[in-house]
């Protein structure tokens, strides 16, 4: 692999180092895992005057709770998140898209963090990071922010950062009990995006999250689905009125990885399998966490 143009290469050992550098060279890309930045340095798809890689800004590797609170550091690779025993107790879909996320290699590499910042449509944690009701936490010139993840993804590998701006982790509120799942189509079994990414959080009184990912130019909830959940189990909602929401809510594209009218059947029937299944483990049976139903 070769990268064939010059740039200046930082190692901040601190925050407020991190920031100073970012604020001396505009335009600066920020470095963790790298799975999504040295393809892009290799292929000229960027080519910045610097690059601040933030490997050694201590506790930027940790998982931890507090105050009822979950927080995970910008270099939480998802090999982190599937090895850590507090993830698989409090945010177990979030776990379940981590199996899901390319190959064991990348994910010994890729972040959450930078997942979500590289903001593609198809990106696997955003969608379970949108039911869970995840936080961005950002420092910056202006100081810091807490951007919730609803309000993270603008478009197409566009998102709420803003020039100068930093990742310090991201934070989601103790659900309490639960059931979830994260669902993710794709052609084959192995390294390959997401066709259609739907996750389903199902809380006590028959309240339900729904959001989706790869079928719509950002990740999303489905509010106007939520509603017509509300109150009942799966099996109580008209199919019907379901599939139709789903035609609402989505907005599929063809590309070379499927038709847009195969996004939306699937999309109809992943729902459906989630929403059953996120039931069933909040009720303590359905299948194993990590056990796709699709």
């Amino acid at each position: 692999m070769t990268i064939a143009h010059d740039f200046a290469y930082l190692r901040p050992a601190t925050v407020p180092d991190a920031l100073a550098m970012l604020a001396d060279h505009r335009g600066a890309m920020v470095l963790a895992g790298g799975t999504d930045v040295v393809p892009w340095l290799r292929d000229d798809a960027i080519t910045p005057e610097t690059v601040v890689d933030i490997k050694d800004i201590a506790g930027f590797d940790a998982i931890d709770v507090a105050d009822g609170v979950l927080r995970i550091g910008p270099l939480v690779t998802f090999s982190d998140l599937i090895a850590s025993p507090v993830a698989a107790e409090h945010v177990p879909a979030l776990v379940e898209a981590s199996h899901t996320v390319a190959s064991v290699g990348v994910r010994n590499r890729a972040t959450v963090v930078g997942n979500i910042c590289s903001a593609v449509p198809s990106c696997d944690a955003g969608p379970p990071l949108l039911v869970y009701e995840a936080a961005v936490e950002v420092a910056g010139p202006g100081g810091e922010r807490s951007i919730p993840v609803l309000e993270w993804f603008l478009g197409p590998r566009t998102q709420a950062l803003a020039e100068g701006e930093l990742v310090t982790g991201i934070t989601i509120p103790l659900p309490g009990a639960h059931g979830g799942c994260y669902a993710k189509l794709s052609r084959y079994r192995g390294e390959d995006l997401a066709q259609v990414g739907v996750a389903v959080l199902a809380l006590p009184g028959n309240d339900y999250r729904v959001a989706f990912g790869a079928v719509g130019p950002v990740p999303f909830r489905a509010p106007a689905i939520e509603e017509r959940l509300a109150g009942g189990g799966p099996g109580d909602a008209d199919p019907a009125a379901l599939d139709a929401l789903v035609d609402e809510a989505i907005s599929p594209i063809d590309d070379v990885r499927a038709s847009k009218e195969y996004r939306t059947h699937m999309s109809r029937v992943m729902l459906r399998r989630s929403l059953a299944a996120a039931a069933a483990r909040l009720d303590g049976g359905g299948p194993p966490y990590g056990e796709q139903v699709i």
